[in-house]
């Protein structure tokens, strides 16, 4: 059956049903990491799939887990938090970022929090993250909307758009995860009318 999701409520309250999602919120939540958002498919798969009415989870390459810590820029921290979360649970393939050192993997200028990391992400339908506040309520953030998610919508953000070099990697990266494949229902947008 497919789910009638029309709003943020609605989204925070499809994750709250679901405990797989909160386990991991409650596994990165015990990490009491500066700014922590899972982030990206973590979300949106979830709500594509329950807007096509899929009824087994589609499988995630990784679950992305992002923080903000300027006073600790050491890779190897990263790597150590990834051990800690698979100590936790070994079946999630827990990918760890401080953004408050990607933007010089990614030779832009520095990210100002996550929030501002996720707004930078290739589509808006990815650029969403969650986290538990300190009454353990689920927040969502979504700094380019939740339109294009819900309306099953693939367009590159405002910042894929600003140049030549962005718009080619936007463009590669949609056509290798062809997730039409996945998610027949969705509309890839292309660039130039975004």
């Amino acid at each position: 059956m497919i789910m009638k999701i029309e709003n943020e409520r609605d989204m925070i309250r499809l994750v709250k049903e679901d405990k797989w999602m909160m386990d991991i919120l409650h596994h990165v939540q015990t990490l009491q990491l500066p700014d922590w958002w899972v982030c990206a498919g973590f979300v949106r798969s979830k709500v594509w799939d329950a807007l096509h009415g899929f009824t087994l989870r589609t499988p995630l390459p990784d679950v992305d887990v992002i923080y903000f810590d300027n006073l600790n820029l050491d890779e190897a921290n990263e790597k150590q938090l990834e051990q800690r979360l698979k100590q936790l649970d070994t079946s999630i393939p827990w990918s760890v970022k401080n953004e408050a050192r990607m933007h010089v993997a990614n030779n832009i200028p520095p990210y100002s929090s996550s929030v501002d990391a996720i707004s930078k992400f290739p589509e808006t339908a990815t650029a969403l993250g969650l986290s538990l506040d300190e009454q353990g309520e689920v927040v969502l953030a979504a700094p380019c909307g939740i339109k294009d998610v819900l309306g099953l919508n693939v367009r590159p953000t405002p910042y894929f758009k600003q140049t030549d070099e962005r718009t080619k990697m936007y463009e590669e990266r949609i056509r290798k995860k062809n997730w039409v494949r996945t998610w027949y229902r969705i509309n890839i947008i292309p660039v130039h009318q975004a």
